[in-house]
């Protein structure tokens, strides 16, 4: 297997722009989901702990806490951030002392928060966490972002092409 990279959003579809008003004539492009993840383990309590970037103009659509080694006689909770600002509050601690996947509610009804997922901005975002309440002798998990790659702007379909 081989690793590739690629600057921009990936579009798929059979239909690059609309021509009529009928399935087949209609722009079916969409841009693909990828994901970061990162190994958490319930030494890392330091406030403000770097997990990730994302590339400007991101689309955040969720993140997941998958606790694969059960925290034991505590009840952590997780904030995420982007770029300083909290994007959630902090889940209920209970559930990570048992193994499975967490998903951690983005939003929140802060307008700020929604702002930031439907757009990370102009620049690359940095992704950190907080996690706290853990009084644990162990403890780990993945934390893993799923985002649509944007152009710095927030679009996925360029307005014109260049040469």
């Amino acid at each position: 297997m081989g690793i590739a990279s690629h600057l921009g959003p990936w579009l798929l579809g059979t239909v690059k722009n609309t021509t009529g008003t009928t399935a087949g004539t209609l722009r079916n492009m969409g841009a693909t989901l990828v994901a970061q993840s990162v190994a958490i383990v319930y030494t890392d309590i330091t406030a403000g702990t770097y997990a990730f970037t994302l590339p400007a103009g991101s689309q955040i659509i969720d993140a997941t806490f998958n606790t694969t080694v059960a925290y034991a006689t505590t009840t952590p909770t997780y904030a995420l951030f982007v770029n300083a600002v909290a994007i959630n509050t902090a889940a209920n601690g209970s559930v990570y002392t048992n193994t499975g996947i967490v998903n951690l509610l983005l939003g929140n009804n802060n307008a700020a928060a929604a702002v930031l997922c439907n757009n990370v901005g102009t620049g690359d975002a940095i992704i950190t966490f907080t996690q706290a309440n853990v009084t644990a002798t162990s403890g780990a998990g993945v934390l893993t972002m799923r985002y649509v790659v944007r152009q710095s702007d927030g679009t996925y379909v360029p307005t014109a092409t260049s040469a």
